[in-house]
């Protein structure tokens, strides 16, 4: 079977605000995104907006025993099923399966710090290491952590109960969460999947790790494709969270809901990075997509100015005079959640706006590619 897939519902959580008219107002805007230059400074961050939580999870219980991030990702996905119309559908969600593309969880800083302080004056390192991470880091604490809580915690609230998967893999995970989501409907296996992902930037532990990979931008904001200097540009971190629901197209009109746009397979790929490499893989991946003439390119580049430049080179030798445009002139660089913001964001032109078809580009800061085709549905 090769059925036609649809999107149907579209939840987006960033710096921007929240939902669909939120986010073509910034794509729309030449304005640059709000952003965070003082709580972790040098470094800039891209802060989410304030949400009211209640309206998506109303139970305080369910806020206070999850991380940022998990509550982002129940707010999206809850908006998802809003904007898909199948919000107090218990059928519907009995039925519906989930991937999540999703990071390890958060990290307790105090603990961390607390062992580190510790770890100076310990008379046996490996020892004080050992009894500190036995008794600091409790059972409950620990499984906050595993990142398959974020699905977990949409069941929870939103009563999704179909299957759920959690990928992980940073920009790579939220490339395969669509092509799997889309392969399985396209081939019969499914009917319906939520698919999407979250990420909470505000954090002085993703700082240190990526700083310690010189990943960062610092110690201003500048646009995605003009961090062409010595210093190799970098990435501005965004919170966000980004959740579709696809449908077989014979699904979706069965039970009378607007298809906002289709979605068609998704091209992959893990190329081992050496100079060249990243624009051979695009340009093989965007024949692999069928993509000649989209109105639009949705970059999911970094900013990582050395990846940009190959990214561009390999857009414009398949599609000659397609504008580009960074999501991260939007929302920052949200890791996981790049891709499915892109074809969440792609789908809401088709939807809402005047495109016809959007090509959806994604590179990860370490390894994987992606291009994702949304068109009119």
């Amino acid at each position: 079977m090769n059925r036609d897939v649809v999107v149907t519902g579209i939840g987006l959580v960033s710096c921007a605000g929240e939902g669909i008219a939120a986010h073509l107002a910034a794509f729309a805007s030449a304005e640059p995104p709000r952003t965070d230059a003082e709580t972790f400074a040098p470094y800039p961050v891209h802060p989410v907006a304030p949400l009211t939580l209640d309206t998506q999870i109303p139970k305080k219980s369910d806020q206070r025993q999850m991380e940022p991030w998990q509550r982002l990702g129940v707010y999206a996905a809850g908006l998802a099923l809003d904007s898909a119309g199948v919000k107090e559908d218990a059928a519907f969600k009995s039925a519906l399966q989930l991937i999540v593309a999703a990071g390890g969880g958060e990290r307790d800083v105090a603990v961390d710090g607390a062992i580190l302080t510790g770890l100076r004056e310990a008379a046996d390192p490996g020892a004080f290491l050992n009894e500190r991470l036995l008794n600091d880091l409790r059972p409950t604490l620990f499984l906050a952590q595993l990142s398959n809580l974020l699905a977990g915690n949409i069941s929870i609230v939103h009563g999704v109960t179909g299957a759920s998967r959690t990928f992980m893999g940073e920009e790579s995970a939220g490339v395969d969460a669509l092509r799997i989501g889309h392969a399985r409907i396209a081939s019969g296996q499914v009917e319906a999947m939520m698919v999407g992902g979250s990420y909470s930037a505000e954090r002085p532990d993703v700082m240190v790790i990526h700083e310690m990979g010189g990943f960062l931008l610092k110690p201003t904001y500048r646009p995605v494709l003009e961090r062409e200097d010595e210093d190799g540009g970098g990435f501005v971190l965004g919170s966000a969270a980004a959740f579709l629901v696809l449908e077989a197209a014979e699904h979706a009109a069965a039970r009378g809901a607007k298809a906002l746009a289709r979605l068609l397979p998704v091209a992959n790929d893990r190329v081992a990075r050496a100079p060249g490499s990243v624009t051979e893989s695009l340009t093989r991946l965007i024949d692999e997509a069928g993509i000649e003439r989209p109105d639009v390119v949705l970059s999911g580049a970094t900013g990582l100015s050395d990846l940009a430049r190959e990214e561009i080179a390999g857009i414009q030798a398949r599609l000659p005079g397609t504008g580009i445009r960074a999501t991260g002139d939007m929302i920052g660089h949200p890791m996981e959640v790049a891709a499915p913001f892109g074809a969440a964001l792609a789908a809401a032109l088709c939807a809402v706006g005047s495109a016809g078809e959007v090509a959806v580009t994604s590179v990860g800061h370490r390894r994987g590619e992606g291009v994702i085709r949304v068109v009119k549905a």
